[in-house]
């Protein structure tokens, strides 16, 4: 299953008590989905960050393919909010892919143990 995406800018907006994990690639939020039946992700990819359209589009690339591949571990009733960071460049497929399982793991553990 292919999530839609976050395209309006209020509904990035995250509160202080919404989960998160971080690792060295990425931020990771993540709130009560706005359609429970169709949840999504988004993507902040900043100028600020990437001064140039490769690198964004790249890291946008690159945090696409970690989330299809770890597709299983998304809870359905939560949107996603993925901040990149610079150093998402350097990474590579595989260690992308596994820190993307360890954060949403994470996240998995807190949605159980808040239940």
């Amino acid at each position: 299953m292919i999530r839609d995406t976050i395209k309006k800018h209020a509904d990035f907006a995250m509160g202080d008590s919404d989960p998160s994990a971080r690792c060295a690639y990425f931020l990771v939020r993540a709130k009560n989905a706005k359609f429970p039946d169709d949840p999504r992700y988004g993507l902040i990819v900043t100028k600020k960050t990437f001064k140039h359209a490769v690198d964004r589009n790249r890291a946008k690339r690159l945090i696409r393919d970690w989330i299809c591949a770890n597709e299983n571990l998304l809870v359905r009733e939560w949107d996603y909010v993925f901040v990149v960071r610079r150093d998402i460049l350097t990474a590579n497929r595989t260690d992308g892919r596994v820190a993307m399982k360890k954060a949403l793991h994470y996240l998995k553990k807190l949605y159980k143990n808040a239940k």
